[in-house]
């Protein structure tokens, strides 16, 4: 194995600063403290990226590009790496929105994956088009031991928070309880038999411990970023 998956939420978008739901491409763009926070990513990488790849959300793509700026790489836009659709509650910024969200998130982690967003999608259905593409270039990329360097990957705090804990085996609690800042990452590295290991989720390093009491829909009603 010779690169890591690191997998980076978008820097501040317009929707953040306004508590929105945004989840339907292209979506917001980003603010100025998002592009320096973009910035600030690429300059405090640790191991040097061979590739930065993005979905095709506008916060997203605008994102990899400050990065890819910085390290003098090109971008790459993959389809299936878009934020969790939240059908009925797009754009919406009141705490019943919010709440209706986070609920259904919550049931997401404890394992309730059939259970639709109203109007938009399920757990299952995210992990359909998101896990595959991250299949793709762990196949073509990672397990090469030609490959040199990790894959930036710029997406979306909840899907990441999904994503990530399905295929790296995150206790539920603690992806519930960590939520990602702009600019914050998961990184994941290839092990053996196609399984993930968790090397770090934001400022934290394993092990994850389990969080038995967590209230992420208080949580989320009481924080300025809903959906990190």
């Amino acid at each position: 194995m010779s690169g890591r998956l690191v997998l980076v939420r978008h820097g501040q978008s317009h929707a953040n600063v306004e508590r929105r739901l945004d989840t339907r491409p292209p979506g917001a763009a980003l603010t100025d403290l998002g592009r320096e926070q973009a910035r600030t990513f690429a300059r405090e990488l640790s191991h040097p990226p061979a590739m930065i790849a993005h979905s095709v959300a506008l916060r997203a793509t605008q994102t990899a590009a400050e990065i890819a700026e910085e390290l003098g790489l090109k971008t790459h836009e993959l389809e299936g790496l878009h934020e969790v659709q939240v059908g009925e509650l797009e754009n919406r910024n009141d705490d019943a929105a919010i709440e209706r969200f986070e609920t259904i998130y919550q049931r997401w982690q404890q394992g309730e994956v059939e259970v639709r967003m109203p109007g938009g999608e399920s757990a299952e259905e995210v992990l359909a088009r998101y896990v595959p593409v991250i299949t793709q270039l762990r196949m073509r990329y990672l397990d090469n031991d030609a490959w040199r360097g990790d894959i930036v990957v710029v997406s979306h705090g909840a899907a990441i928070r999904l994503v990530s804990g399905v295929l790296a085996g995150v206790d539920s609690g603690f992806a519930l309880d960590h939520h990602l800042a702009n600019g914050e990452s998961v990184v994941l590295a290839p092990i053996t038999d196609g399984r993930w290991s968790c090397l770090k989720w934001g400022a934290l390093m394993p092990p994850f411990y389990p969080e038995q009491d967590v209230h992420p829909v208080e949580d989320a009603l009481q924080s300025a970023d809903p959906m990190g």
